[in-house]
């Protein structure tokens, strides 16, 4: 198997950490997004919609979507719950990640750290903040209760939500106010087999 990714991008950080958790090791490829490397023609044949991260299996099929890929390579572990209701609210979770979070603080990250905060996106980047926050809001209701998103034990909505989280402060989100977030962050970074994003 091999993993078409940018190693700065926390979707694709995503299969590397639960990877790295799972003891386990896949061939990556370095895809530049900002040299155009999801454009072409290569790219394109393997993933029409060419964003990354995508899996390629040994056999020449092709699955995009972090999360979706997730599941595959965590498949039969603890990382999926076995019951109809926890695994119901691992995809609530996944869902919040990509429709409640991501757009809010994986862009303003974005638009920092790949773009550099010009001028012209400032106001881009500004109307991001209430909308991250919101969404870290919600986590940290979550994580005063329980300290993985699921309960006891660390699970795929974890991870998912963690590749933006811990860096949020890249998009311009102070982690102060939120300190079950926090505890939450050092819990996963205490994991056996954690890596650091850029590894």
């Amino acid at each position: 198997m091999r993993i078409y990714g940018d190693k700065r991008s926390g979707n694709c950080y995503k299969l590397q950490l639960l990877l790295s958790l799972l003891g386990k090791s896949c061939e990556w490829i370095d895809v530049d997004i900002m040299k155009g490397d999801t454009r072409a023609h290569s790219f394109l044949e393997k993933s029409p919609n060419g964003k990354i991260p995508i899996l390629e299996l040994d056999d020449g099929r092709v699955l995009s979507e972090s999360n979706a890929i997730m599941h595959y390579l965590a498949s039969n572990t603890s990382f999926v719950p076995s019951s109809t209701y926890s695994f119901s609210q691992l995809l609530q979770w996944q869902f919040f990640e990509q429709y409640s979070h991501e757009p809010y603080i994986a862009v303003a990250r974005y638009i920092a750290v790949y773009l550099g905060l010009p001028d012209e996106k400032k106001a881009e980047y500004e109307s991001k903040q209430a909308g991250g926050y919101r969404a870290l809001a919600v986590m940290e209701h979550q994580l005063k209760v329980t300290p993985y998103l699921l309960g006891d034990t660390i699970s795929l909505a974890d991870i998912s939500l963690f590749a933006y989280t811990h860096v949020a402060h890249e998009g311009g989100f102070d982690l102060a106010a939120y300190p079950a977030i926090r505890n939450w962050i050092t819990l996963i970074k205490d994991q056996k087999g954690y890596i650091p994003m850029n590894a």
